[in-house]
């Protein structure tokens, strides 16, 4: 039988392979296009592991506030998909050509909604999140338009070179995230510190290297199939030069290896090779993932303190230093690195995002301002129902005291 089977495999395959060819002869366009569609939508359901999990992972670095940072991230992805499905339906500001493309647009609009939030991470309350998503997805969608459909005329449609989304996602979302936080944070949440320990280090970690893993399909998703490739490759390349970057800038800057570092900064490789995923050879990403990794490093070590003493607020996730500078440097870095491309339209569509993002923020964040605040940040205390949370001494129960020695009994 082992013989039999041995003899009949190959020519099995072979008449398989053969009736495949056969069968090519009728595959029309429209079946190539339903084999595209398939490989989209697998890359869709990467970035939502992204979007739920590494996200989601990262943002648990503070200690008492994991249920919350969770929670937050599946109620922001919920209330944006819909809202941005809901502008496509509406023939406002553009519309994509597939439902699937609708799909991945909408996650790209979902991870830079999670950006933003993480500047006020801790800060809002769980249904101020929704309110956060609600008028984010507007302005992040009126931005896209102008930059990528030639919105306003003030950019030729297909002339911004920003494939994986360095300016239109990273840059937008975390410039978008520092107006808000700009217009709400307190001074009383200004002294409040940002704690951690080992476990939520470990956690935050975690959703890091599940955002590193996925990374590729973020970039590739809507890219041309003949360019998926050489998309991935630089990506990973990109994330490889800004992981050990990361590690020796932490080291020289710090002394020690710092886990917010790891977390963060070695994914900045991932943000600015975004704009040229798929124009650049691999040996540029590596250098741009090298340079991101070490400017990264240097914003969370030596810049985030100084920023944030000057301006008396506060970026809980640091995402100026991990989406903001590494996503502009990928979009500028682009104008070196890409040939045929305009200069000028490169360096308007920046600045059109950095515009719109910091004042539409501050509006925002003004907004939100006026529907209340938290009594304690950074703490789940104040919305979820803890079991572990350690009893106050009126709620402890009395101590059995013993008549003899008139001691508390042990286990009392």
């Amino acid at each position: 039988m082992y013989f039999l089977k041995y003899i009949f495999t190959p020519i099995i395959a072979i008449v398989a392979m053969t009736g495949i060819s056969y069968a090519g002869e009728n595959f029309t366009s429209n079946d190539l296009a339903s084999v595209i569609e398939v490989q989209k939508y697998y890359r869709a359901i990467h970035i939502m592991a992204m979007l739920l999990v590494g996200f989601g992972f990262l943002m648990v670095f503070v200690k008492k506030y994991g249920r919350s940072a969770i929670t937050a991230t599946f109620l922001l992805v919920s209330i944006s998909i819909p809202l941005y499905f809901l502008k496509d339906s509406l023939g406002i500001w553009g519309e994509a050509d597939s439902v699937i493309d609708r799909l991945i647009l909408a996650e790209f609009a979902a991870a830079s909604l999670l950006i933003c939030a993480g500047a006020v991470l801790g800060r809002v309350k769980m249904s101020q999140y929704l309110l956060l998503g609600a008028l984010f997805i507007p302005c992040y969608a009126f931005n896209e338009w102008i930059l990528l459909d030639g919105g306003l005329n003030l950019i030729a449609k297909g002339s911004m070179v920003d494939t994986g989304g360095s300016i239109v996602i990273h840059a937008f979302g975390a410039l978008f995230g520092i107006g808000v936080a700009y217009a709400m944070t307190t001074l009383k949440e200004y002294n409040t510190p940002i704690e951690a320990d080992a476990t939520s280090d470990r956690f935050s970690l975690l959703g890091s290297m599940v955002l590193w893993v996925f990374w590729p399909s973020f970039c590739a998703a809507l890219v041309a199939p003949a360019d998926i490739p050489m998309t991935i490759v630089n990506v990973i390349i990109a994330l490889c030069g800004s992981t050990l970057a990361t590690y020796f800038a932490s080291v020289k800057l710090r002394g020690k290896i710092s886990p917010a570092d790891i977390a963060n900064a070695a994914l900045a490789g991932g943000v600015a090779i975004g704009a040229t995923c798929d124009k650049v050879p691999a040996h540029y990403a590596f250098a741009i993932g090298i340079l991101a990794g070490a400017l990264s490093t240097f914003g969370f070590a030596v810049i985030q303190d100084k920023f944030q003493g000057a301006i008396k607020k506060i970026d809980t996730c640091g995402v100026l230093h991990l989406h903001g500078l590494p996503g502009l440097f990928g979009g500028l870095v682009a104008i070196v690195t890409v040939g045929g491309i305009n200069a000028s339209t490169q360096i308007m569509g920046i600045l059109i995002t950095c515009i719109i993002a910091i004042v539409s923020g501050l509006a925002v964040g003004a907004v939100i301002a006026q529907t209340g605040r938290r009594t304690e940040p950074y703490t789940d205390a104040e919305e979820f129902e803890l079991d572990d949370e350690p009893m106050s001494k009126a709620e402890q129960p009395a101590a059995v005291i013993c008549k003899e020695c008139e001691q508390p009994v042990a286990g009392s």
